[in-house]
């Protein structure tokens, strides 16, 4: 699995990926953009090494000959968690500038599963018709919303929720998912 971390809000969400595929035996190539790193130094106390540790293969952002940047390298297909506006402009016009971009790109051409973790609010209608035109290739955009039918009680548990629910539409069952059972 490709697992790509940009610079939105919310890099814990690529982190808890990592850490789910870990726990699964998944192999996982990330490629981290930069404003993801200044992100993570804001919003966390991890460094980079340990974000990078998480994954099996690191692939350096301006990599564009990594074995991800190639259709004919083999993946489940990519998430992109968190995925900011920018990177999904790049994707949607497939004008792409670094590996992060290029490996979505790939994944589209190639008809694998492309999850963009879209992290922006409010939406204007450029957003809106990006990830249209995202939809219309076969993007899925999942943006990371909590789901109170879970009754979380932590943050914690919010963004492993929205993790989870990402990696189910790779077939992928984690563990930390609360299922809804139906009304009680």
């Amino acid at each position: 699995m490709v697992v790509g971390i940009s610079g939105a809000s919310g890099v814990i969400y690529g982190v808890r990926v990592l850490d789910a595929l870990k726990e699964m035996g998944i192999e996982s190539h990330l490629v981290i953009s930069r404003a993801a790193l200044l992100t993570l130094s804001q919003e966390t106390d991890l460094t980079p090494d340990d974000v990078t540790q998480r994954a099996s293969v690191v692939h350096k952002i301006g990599d564009v000959g990594a074995t991800i940047a190639s259709g004919s390298f083999r993946t489940m297909g990519m998430i992109i968690a968190p995925c900011s506006v920018r990177t999904m402009g790049e994707i949607a016009t497939g004008v792409t500038s670094t590996l992060l971009t290029r490996a979505a790109d790939v994944v589209l051409k190639e008809r694998r599963t492309l999850v963009l973790m879209v992290r922006e609010t409010p939406l204007h209608l450029g957003h809106l018709k990006t990830m249209t035109a995202l939809a219309e290739m076969g993007a899925v955009i999942a943006p990371p919303l909590p789901a109170l039918y879970a009754r979380p009680e932590s943050v914690e548990q919010i963004i492993d929720q929205s993790v989870g629910r990402a990696l189910d539409l790779f077939g992928l069952d984690w563990h930390a998912v609360r299922r809804w059972e139906g009304l009680k």
